[in-house]
């Protein structure tokens, strides 16, 4: 018998079944992969199991007894955690406020400051994070934030752990800290259920994989008896096959961006590097190597940057988003919910925000130029929504993610900036977007891709610049790429 059992579950959001039907077991002390295009259903599955979601119908059994957690703080007692893909806490308390922010301990009535941060100290210590306590949770980076919610997931003791897309914002290195904890976790007979995009975190990680399409579920298999190319052929039923990008069989065009001694006190010093027309650049580096910095300074970010930026020949003033954005330049940012989208307004808004210009006349908006566009990059990144009059936050994190990237295209920018372009995005999309990006520079446009998969930037890229502790260490051409080799520049190892 299974220790946590999914019995007939069903969903419904307005427009959309985002669960159907759907059934399968989880043995006790294994790690279960729940994986599925964008939209298919794992998260909302995983969000009615920690009780931030009801179901409209079916039960969950956890070791035997049915269970209905109706809010995250039931589930917990139930002895049930998660770790959001999306990250949200408050960024004006401390990593202790907001570790112990559902059971403050007090006396007296008063706030019992030591309590908190020795509690605080060891709920980071279980994940081996060594950040301060009292730090406030808004100076922290993203991957930073990441490690403060697996934190606050595993020190509970929870029996079962939901982890939702865990490393979409974690290094190499965080990710293999990440990687020996649920080893160490399984040991201890802890139940997890793992969703990712990541192949190769699957198949290491996970002794069981179950597959749902369109809310519905396909298989579960164990992950031996499971290929890559089996296991993809049931998420998007059908073969995605990696193809040579076509902007590598020309050489790039004439210089369309220039950057020259391109520094920022404390981030990052003396980064320079040209980008030609159909040429598309990589930048690597560990977290905190300055790359997103350098990507937001050069988009006129940045108050303090300093150096020179010419696009097309023409110098952009530096510190002036007006004037990087009237050049041509774009940039879709790695975190789409904080600088990407406006979650309160919904998918046709959000794409075309950064266009207004060529929909308005007189002050009155073109409705129907504005809803062909939106509907023509919605529909080429096949973006899963009930209409484009949904509200954004409504979406799936891949499908909010494909509409950030949208939203840059629609401008028809000369160099776009690429932050984590497939962060939180399934197989069959992530080719989808790599097809778009590689069309991009054979169109002529100049391409600058951050990413913390070196496959992928190794997959898309003609050169490689490579960054770290906010100093440019070399380049590295198509040639002579290697995932070792750049692991080797990006952590300073010889």
């Amino acid at each position: 018998m299974a220790f946590l059992e999914f019995q007939q579950m069903a969903k419904r959001f307005p427009g959309v079944q985002a669960l159907q039907d759907v059934s399968f077991g989880v043995a006790q002390g294994t790690c279960h992969a729940l994986m599925g295009e964008n939209g298919a259903g794992k998260s909302t599955l995983g969000k009615i199991l920690a009780g931030v979601y009801t179901a409209d119908s079916g039960q969950i059994v956890l070791d035997g007894e049915v269970i209905a957690p109706a809010t995250p703080l039931a589930a917990r007692r139930q002895g049930i955690a998660m770790v959001h893909q999306e990250l949200a806490f408050c960024p004006n308390l401390s990593v202790a406020e907001n570790l112990c922010l559902g059971e403050l301990p007090a006396r007296a009535g008063w706030l019992d400051r030591g309590t908190l941060r020795r509690r605080a100290r060891a709920l980071l210590d279980s994940v081996g994070a060594d950040f301060a306590v009292d730090r406030p949770v808004g100076e922290l980076s993203t991957a930073q934030e990441q490690v403060l919610q697996i934190a606050a997931a595993v020190g509970t003791g929870a029996r079962v752990i939901v982890f939702d897309e865990p490393t979409s914002s974690l290094s190499a290195t965080e990710s293999e800290q990440l990687f020996q904890l649920i080893g160490t976790l399984k040991s201890r007979g802890h139940t997890m259920l793992y969703v990712s995009h990541r192949m190769d975190e699957i198949f290491r990680l996970c002794d069981t994989i179950t597959v749902l399409r369109d809310g519905r579920h396909v298989v579960t298999e164990p992950a031996g008896a499971m290929t890559p190319e089996q296991l993809v052929r049931s998420m998007v039923g059908r073969s995605v096959a990696a193809h040579e990008p076509a902007h590598l069989q020309r050489p790039p065009g004439d210089e369309l961006l220039r950057v020259e001694s391109l520094s920022s006190p404390g981030k990052f010093a003396e980064v320079s590097f040209r980008v030609g027309a159909g040429e598309v650049l990589g930048l690597a580096g560990l977290v905190g190597a300055g790359r997103s910095e350098v990507a937001q300074a050069l988009l006129g970010l940045d108050p303090a940057a300093t150096g020179r930026v010419f696009v097309g020949g023409r110098e952009v003033p530096i510190g002036n988003m007006a004037a990087a954005l009237r050049a041509g330049l774009g940039l879709v940012p790695e975190d789409r919910k904080r600088q990407g989208l406006v979650l309160s307004l919904n998918c046709r808004e959000n794409v075309s925000l950064a266009s207004l210009a060529r929909f308005s006349r007189l002050g009155w908006m073109n409705r129907g130029a504005e809803n062909a566009l939106v509907t023509q990059y919605g529909d080429r990144l096949r973006v899963k929504t009930p209409s484009w009059e949904t509200e954004i936050s409504r979406l799936s994190g891949g499908n909010q993610q494909k509409l950030a990237l949208a939203k840059w295209l629609a401008r028809e920018c000369r160099v776009l900036i690429v932050d984590e372009p497939t962060r939180g995005v399934d197989v069959g999309a992530k080719a989808e977007i790599h097809q778009l990006l590689d069309e991009l520079a054979v169109q002529g446009m100049g391409l600058i891709v951050i990413s913390s998969e070196l496959p992928e930037l190794m997959a898309l890229s003609r050169r490689i610049l490579v960054l770290r502790q906010g100093r440019q260490i070399g380049e590295l051409g198509r040639e002579n790429f290697s995932q070792p080799t750049l692991l080797r520049m990006m952590a300073g190892v010889e």
